[in-house]
């Protein structure tokens, strides 16, 4: 019994934890965990250059629009300082199918992207990843796009 009860208590806090960091991210317009580091500290240079995800390093840090973002190298620092909204995931880094298919923000998982006419998107996780790409694409982020233009800056 000692058993039951303790795990249905961990499962209790695991899902107040869970909501509480959901309603965190409803008012940022950039997913960022609560050190204010987008993408995880992954380096979103990289997904374009290098064709892959790459972790960030904290010393090649630069602040843009209210989150620090991390990048593999002081070049890819610069590329992203001169152009960040050529690098920067659409939808402020949080899940495309979220905001697409569900109007919704939701955290992602730099390793679940795509990069659909030279723009960056990111998703929950590689299971949402693969049910957003079996949706036509162009009518989707359309969609997502114009959603996005009221979720950006709400409690949604």
């Amino acid at each position: 019994m000692k058993t039951s009860y303790w795990s249905a208590s961990r499962l209790t806090v695991g899902v107040i934890a869970f909501l509480v960091a959901a309603m965190n991210l409803q008012a940022q317009s950039v997913f960022a965990d609560n050190k204010g580091i987008a993408v995880k500290g992954y380096d979103v240079v990289a997904y374009f250059s290098e064709n892959k995800p790459m972790q960030g390093k904290s010393e090649f840090a630069h602040e843009w629009n209210g989150a620090t973002w991390h990048f593999s190298s002081a070049q890819h620092r610069d590329l992203f300082k001169a152009a960040p909204e050529k690098y920067a995931p659409q939808y402020g880094g949080f899940c495309a199918f979220g905001v697409c298919m569900k109007n919704a923000k939701y955290p992602t998982d730099p390793l679940a992207w795509k990069i659909v006419e030279g723009k960056l998107y990111l998703n929950y996780n590689l299971q949402t990843q693969t049910a957003w790409e079996k949706e036509p694409l162009s009518g989707t982020i359309a969609k997502g796009d114009k959603a996005w233009k009221t979720l950006a800056t709400s409690n949604k």
